[in-house]
């Protein structure tokens, strides 16, 4: 299946020269959502994985139906203040300022094998900030897997030593 036939490309949006994918029409289609988290499971099939985490909030649609397909269990990223139990914290710069994220300190515990899965790799931003959480808990991260990778020098950011897997490029 072609997936990029299913993204919806907005010129323009949401400020003047960026093309933004909509990953709405992927998710309405059912038979390409399920074709899209098969093979994306299927990447992190043979990995062992114990537990998905998933950035907020496209992370949760993609990660949480991978965590399903994998029989394994589901940790969400969010931003401060949003979770409501004991957190850690990590900060990343934004284009203007910087935000934090956290995660439930009981969230995942040491040694257990984590996929992080989001709709999107751009700059790795996220990502970066996702990969610091996870291994504050002690985790060992198989896998990094996406819906989507724009060629903006994410990958580069996070860096070697993790395997990434995206299936649908821009």
């Amino acid at each position: 299946m072609d997936f990029k036939e299913k993204i919806r490309v907005i010129e323009n949006y949401p400020q003047e020269g960026i093309s933004f994918k909509d990953i709405t029409t992927l998710l309405q289609d059912g038979p390409a959502y399920k074709a899209a988290i098969g093979q994306l499971a299927d990447f992190a099939r043979d990995k062992k994985v114990d537990i998905v985490v998933g950035p907020e909030a496209r992370g949760f649609v993609i990660g949480c139906p991978i965590a399903l397909e994998l029989n394994a269990g589901f940790a969400p990223v969010r931003k401060k203040g949003k979770l409501p139990a004991e957190t850690i914290q990590a900060s990343y710069s934004l284009e203007y300022g910087s935000d934090v994220l956290a995660m439930h300190k009981d969230a995942i515990k040491p040694g257990q094998r984590v996929l992080i899965a989001d709709d999107l790799l751009a700059t790795g931003g996220t990502i970066n900030t996702t990969i610091d959480l996870v291994k504050q808990l002690g985790g060992e991260i198989v896998g990094l897997a996406f819906l989507i990778e724009l060629d903006l020098g994410g990958r580069e950011k996070i860096g070697t030593g993790y395997d990434i897997f995206s299936l649908i490029k821009y």
